[in-house]
């Protein structure tokens, strides 16, 4: 592996095959792997209005490592004023990077993280209102649940000292030792927009009382959002396994990446009420109940976590498969096959956000306790994509 390379310009095509297996790395304990596969668009419903489709073959350039040593890094919040708020799963921190030259300043512990296994804090987002509130928003695993919180972030604070306490916005999202979810981020419309995982409990992804294997949608409040498809519910889709990988594209669509288990992990675009077959399907399925993925990868190549839009594609982080995968869309379909990056040259990746225009920040996670560390783990790149 060349895992030190300053600059990697791959373009890598990609075969149609068949399965393999996976969780936040490694696959439920106890599961069996299957042979891994490469990765297939699926199908999924055509676009209703016709628009441009980016080229079949990209590319991505490693432009410079904005940081190192960061410990179990796991969500990332660019600042409107610059810097990076970098939340650390193991230990409950937030740090806030310099962009230019790497330096890292803690900015606060968040109170009642309790890390154990894939739990931990996990993703932060910034308000919609964040130029006027300063409001930090943070997904964590406590010792009874995952749970969504705000604080205020002042930096005119000491270091350390500088996030208010913790206001809870949202709690009882099913915990345990895998499968806690943990992406947040705010769309479009302002509302806030929650993976979560079924802990490990199968049962609860098809159970929408339940929280777990969801994707919910709040107010900035905590309160199930104005337009949800099942009265009174938080819940916006169900029958996930493991979401942690939330975008929105260019015309407000949303996309979400989850851990399949024995056979394919998924990349799904998002239709409010949709079922989306976990336990009873994974990957494309013959039952017309559940809605397929748009692509779909056998669980060696992929193993994803974060997910952004950039330059007419979606870009997505490779935990197991510790590789950078480029989805070209038209419209909510798979343009063409997807195409894999970075293949192995840093290991296990775990959050994309996209940076402005053709750039995308990309955090390893090779000190989560599923990786190897190398010298300089864990860091934060900076990409040009195409």
């Amino acid at each position: 592996m060349q895992r030190r390379a300053v600059t990697a310009v791959l373009a890598v095509s990609v075969l149609l095959l068949a399965a393999g297996c996976s969780s936040d790395g490694g696959g439920t304990p106890g599961s069996a792997a299957s042979p891994s596969p490469s990765p297939t668009a699926a199908r999924s419903s055509p676009s209703p209005t016709a628009e441009e489709t980016p080229p079949a073959k990209g590319a991505v350039n490693v432009v410079r490592t904005v940081a190192e040593g960061l410990n179990s890094p796991w969500g990332l919040a660019p600042l409107p004023d610059g810097g990076l708020l970098v939340s650390s799963r193991d230990e409950g921190t937030i740090l806030r990077v310099d962009e230019e030259s790497g330096a890292k300043t803690e900015i606060g512990e968040v109170p009642g993280v309790s890390a154990s296994g894939e739990g931990g804090l996990l993703g932060i987002a910034l308000s919609p209102d964040y130029a006027s509130d300063h409001m930090v928003y943070a997904y964590f695993t406590s010792v009874s649940d995952n749970r969504v919180v705000r604080m205020l972030y002042d930096p005119q604070r000491p270091a350390g000292d500088q996030l208010g306490a913790p206001d809870t916005v949202f709690k009882g999202i099913p915990k345990g030792v895998i499968h806690n979810g943990g992406r947040i981020a705010f769309g479009p419309d302002r509302m806030l927009y929650v993976g979560t995982g079924e802990s490990g409990d199968r049962g609860l992804a098809q159970d929408k009382e339940s929280l777990g294997g969801k994707i919910l949608r709040l107010t900035p409040e905590g309160e199930p959002a104005p337009g949800n498809p099942f009265p009174d519910s938080p819940v916006y889709t169900y029958g996930h396994r493991n979401v942690q990988g939330l975008a929105w594209d260019g015309r407000q669509r949303l996309f979400a990446a989850e851990f399949g288990q024995d056979t394919w992990d998924e990349l799904n675009a998002i239709e409010p009420g949709d079922d989306y077959g976990w336990p009873e399907a994974e990957g494309t399925s013959d039952d017309v109940a559940y809605h397929d993925p748009l692509a779909q990868w056998g669980t060696d190549d992929a193993s994803p976590s974060g997910i952004a839009y950039a330059e007419g594609s979606i870009w997505m982080a490779g935990l197991k498969g510790e590789r950078l995968w480029r989805v070209p869309l038209k419209g909510t379909e798979a343009s063409a096959d997807p195409q894999a990056f970075l293949e192995g040259d840093y290991g296990r990746l775990r959050t994309v956000v996209a940076a402005g225009g053709d750039k995308l920040w990309v955090t390893t996670s090779n000190t989560d306790g599923r990786g190897t560390p190398e010298e300089g783990d864990d860091r934060i790149l900076e990409l040009e994509v195409s």
